[in-house]
């Protein structure tokens, strides 16, 4: 069954290392691109990408694209509990590192979160998460690549 609903690639904008990627990729594809921050943020200036300030609120912008999202459309993100809603919603989600959140990935994703949030809670030592690197970029652009072409896949 066709979705008339076009894909849409939401990305959750304020601390997002790949956006300049994302850009153009939905643009070869043809794809709206919603970049959602807290506040103002810099686009191209191109039709298919809309610059969202969802306000200074905690979580504005992980609210305005849960909101909004749904199935076909791509979020990116690194949190974990907006990635949660997204995936609920029927979204395929990826951080930009090029990790799919999935059904079946997004709970312990979620254990870990709140296990780590509990022993940086109680002093435990966690150090914070690596630097990212080019092969992250790399292989965020390969998973984005294929998300966009498996949704492509299951319109037609």
């Amino acid at each position: 069954m066709n979705d008339p609903k076009p894909s849409r690639i939401y990305v959750d904008a304020d601390a997002c290392p790949v956006k300049d990627e994302i850009y153009r990729v939905a643009i070869r594809h043809n794809l709206q691109v919603s970049v959602v921050a807290g506040n103002f943020i810099r686009v191209p200036d191109d039709p298919l990408i809309e610059r969202i300030a969802a306000g200074a609120g905690m979580d504005a912008a992980d609210n305005w694209i849960a909101e909004r999202v749904g199935t076909g459309d791509i979020v990116v993100t690194n949190d974990i509990p907006l990635a949660d809603r997204c995936v609920k919603a029927g979204a395929a989600v990826l951080a930009p590192n090029g990790k799919a959140f999935t059904e079946d990935s997004i709970g312990m994703a979620l254990a870990v979160r709140n296990l780590m949030s509990d022993l940086r809670e109680t002093g435990e030592v966690t150090g914070g998460p690596r630097g990212f690197s080019p092969r992250d970029r790399s292989a965020f652009l390969s998973a984005l690549d294929q998300t966009i072409r498996r949704l492509q896949r299951q319109r037609a």
